[in-house]
């Protein structure tokens, strides 16, 4: 029996399957399954194949599905490369032998250590930093400092959050177990639920609303869910305040990939990743979501580099997989739904 995850994976790409499977391997070809939509990564596999002549398949899914197919498909897998966003997911991969190592001096180079895995089985690709947003008309930027300051009892009634079910808050939650230690996190934690304004929000974007609308006052984001809302109304009170500038530095997470265990065009799927952290491709891959390249050497979108600059949190980001399951137990005993 197919479970729902699999039989949705079948539906959304039934064609990729069917061209794929039981098909000769060709070395001028690279298949590639992606947890990000198809708009969000043709621009860089066009330039690719442009590029180097080797041609790119692929299948969009949610990352459940993929890591499931993976597994499913074992040693008979089509897939040569993993895409997707946040780190959680790209750990879960590694950790489930979904992945293997990659050497390569081109990525080492272009990709900073925090942000690719300490074994080398994945590589981020472009930032998604995780900042504060507040309303202009009812918060003074001086009152605001830190993640862990928005625990204080000034707070009150005056924060939305995203709800604890998605996997960005569980990571952040996760670097700052690493930093502070379970019982301290869970204390401030405990704070941002004291302070809700209501209950937590849906998605980002619902978030920023109710921050728009005056119902909170302050909130945490992906800033590519401020840049889409503020490209379509920029008269909005809203803007971005970095935190811990004086201490840990923002929380970044990562859409990163990595090699198939049981990849059959290694050496093209390689080519593909270095491609990906190149000079060429790296606005291509952060551009179309407003995040931000991964390789340090390229500026950010004129529209996000506005927002000014910031200093990122230097943990490396295997930590928000590590402790991703003790960050959800945490959250789940804080009260935070």
């Amino acid at each position: 029996m197919v479970s729902p995850n699999l039989s949705r994976f079948f539906i959304t790409v039934p064609f990729v399957f069917s061209l794929l499977i039981a098909q000769p391997v060709h070395a001028n070809e690279v298949v590639v399954y992606s947890a990000r939509i198809e708009q969000l990564i043709k621009p860089m596999f066009d330039a690719f194949t442009k590029e180097t002549g080797i041609k790119v398949k692929y299948a969009t899914d949610n990352e459940g599905a993929l890591l499931a197919r993976l597994e499913a498909e074992g040693k008979n897998t089509p897939a040569d490369m993993l895409i997707t966003a946040d780190v959680g997911n790209l750990w879960a991969a590694a950790q489930k032998g979904l992945l293997k190592p990659v050497e390569s001096g081109v990525l080492e180079s272009n990709i900073p250590a925090h942000l690719r895995d300490p074994g080398n089985a994945w590589f981020g690709l472009s930032i998604r930093a995780r900042t504060l947003v507040y309303n202009t008309k009812k918060v003074n930027p001086a009152e605001l400092s830190t993640y862990e300051n928005l625990a204080d009892p000034k707070w009150s009634k005056r924060l939305c959050l995203r709800t604890s079910k998605k996997v960005y808050n569980q990571s952040l939650v996760a670097m700052m177990i690493a930093e502070h230690g379970e019982a301290e996190t869970e204390k401030i934690v405990k704070g941002w639920v004291a302070n809700l304004a209501t209950d937590p929000l849906s998605d980002d974007t619902r978030a920023l609303e109710f921050v728009a609308a005056g119902k909170c006052d302050v909130t945490l984001v992906n800033t590519y869910y401020f840049g889409r809302l503020m490209k379509n109304d920029p008269s909005l009170p809203l803007a971005i305040f970095w935190p811990n500038q004086d201490s840990s530095g923002v929380h970044v997470n990562i859409s990163g990939a990595g090699v198939t265990r049981h990849a059959r065009n290694e050496q093209a799927a390689i080519k593909l990743l270095e491609f990906l952290s190149s000079d060429k491709a790296q606005n291509l891959f952060a551009d179309v979501n407003m995040e931000y390249p991964v390789n340090p050497k390229i500026a950010a979108d004129p529209f996000v580099a506005k927002w000014g600059s910031f200093k990122q949190n230097p943990m490396n980001l295997v930590k928000a997989g590590e402790l991703q399951t003790t960050a959800v137990k945490l959250m789940d005993r804080a009260g935070y739904q």
